[in-house]
């Protein structure tokens, strides 16, 4: 409950004690600065009186003694007072504050990390303690943020590991049968081998997709910027997927209303993400007719969306879907599947150029879209 800070019967009594003090030692300066005063009268009367201005206006003075002091200056001597023992006071009543803030402090290093220092204190104190808050929160979501870290990656190795040690079961059981001449004729014999291949292959597909992923997830990973016409780019890549789309009796162009789309990119990277989503169009728009790739330009971004009307992917896959490792369907069999790292590494890819992309599916259509700047920042500008 939040609060002012509350003194223990202690903490007064060091106060009152600390008040009292105060006043006594005041006193005594007051005494002693009134003794010499009255001794330096004594030994140089002439000299006081001619230097001391305001001598009868303060202090009345018969012979060689101070008589008396005028309301004035004891007045002035008393707001002296009062001003030391309220600064004194309030100097003391800071160092608990900040003896409170400490032991507040110790009690969440122990471990307390969902504690909060309730106590209004004011002034600069409410900063510090204000401060302590978002350092608190910061260090909790740091915390946080490797757990899911070092759950990322405990995931990560367990995939890697079953998507691996399928294929290479596979292969170790196939070259065993051959390694003890188990088969019948030469015929099962590249039968075994053959599928042996086929698995490695797979595995190595597998471990070219997981470097590319780790070096695309790197923030330093280094771009081979050059320019180009990502219509033209277009165009070329769906002339190299038309005999594809004729095997599954499908349509594929581009479609625009721009001759030219002039942009500064890694094309290598992103013929890779290109790839990948006409591979996916073409593989999982089942009972679809017609795979399309539309180009916008809007401000300094263009806007390029790979569509296909087959099949929609269902509602509670679609925050998912550029996920590492995770696919739509559940066998988790890479003949229909693939790594499931091609849109994570689409992702990663279109990021390090300074856009994003998300999907959308209904009945009538399934758009992965992606925004991309037309020219590249300089590093230092995306580091602000």
């Amino acid at each position: 409950m939040t609060g002012q800070l509350k003194l223990t019967r202690k903490e007064k009594s060091k106060l009152v004690i600390e008040g009292f003090i105060t006043i006594v030692l005041i006193l005594i300066l007051y005494y002693a600065a009134f003794v010499i005063f009255n001794r330096m009268l004594m030994d140089a009367p002439a000299m006081i009186r001619e230097y001391w201005i305001f001598g009868d206006a303060i202090i009345s003075i018969r012979g060689n003694q101070i008589i008396s002091v005028t309301p004035f200056f004891i007045i002035f001597l008393t707001i002296i007072a009062i001003a030391t023992i309220y600064w004194r006071l309030k100097r003391r009543y800071k160092q608990m504050q900040l003896n409170h803030i400490i032991s507040e402090l110790h009690y969440i290093a122990e471990g307390h990390y969902e504690h909060r220092i309730t106590t209004v204190f004011g002034d600069d104190m409410e900063k510090v303690v204000d401060s302590i808050h978002v350092l608190v929160d910061s260090t909790v979501q740091a915390m946080e943020e490797e757990r899911r870290i070092e759950q990322s990656k405990d995931e990560l190795i367990t995939n890697v590991s079953h998507d691996i040690r399928t294929p290479l079961t596979s292969i170790i059981g196939y070259l065993g049968l051959i390694e003890e001449r188990r088969y019948q004729n030469e015929e099962e014999l590249l039968k075994y081998t053959h599928t042996a291949y086929t698995k490695a292959k797979q595995m190595k597909v597998l471990v070219e997709d997981l470097f590319e992923y780790t070096k695309v997830r790197q923030t330093t990973t280094p771009l081979n910027l050059t320019q180009f016409d990502m219509v033209q780019l277009l165009e070329q890549l769906v002339a190299d997927f038309e005999l594809e789309a004729e095997k599954r009796h499908m349509e594929i162009e581009v479609i625009t209303s721009y001759e030219t789309v002039q942009m500064e990119a890694d094309t290598e990277k992103l013929v890779r993400v290109f790839n990948n989503l006409i591979s996916n169009a073409l593989k999982y728009g089942k009972g679809g007719k017609k795979v399309y790739i539309e180009v916008q330009k809007t401000g300094k971004e263009a806007i390029i969306s790979v569509n296909n009307d087959g099949a929609p992917i269902p509602e509670k896959s679609l925050n998912q879907l550029f996920d590492r490792f995770y696919r739509v369907e559940e066998s988790r069999s890479q003949e229909t599947g693939g790594t499931g790292l091609g849109l994570a590494i689409a992702q990663s890819i279109v990021a390090l150029h300074g856009g994003y992309i998300y999907a959308s599916s209904d009945e009538r259509l399934t758009r992965f879209v992606m925004h991309l700047p037309l020219k590249q920042l300089a590093v230092e500008q995306l580091m602000k």
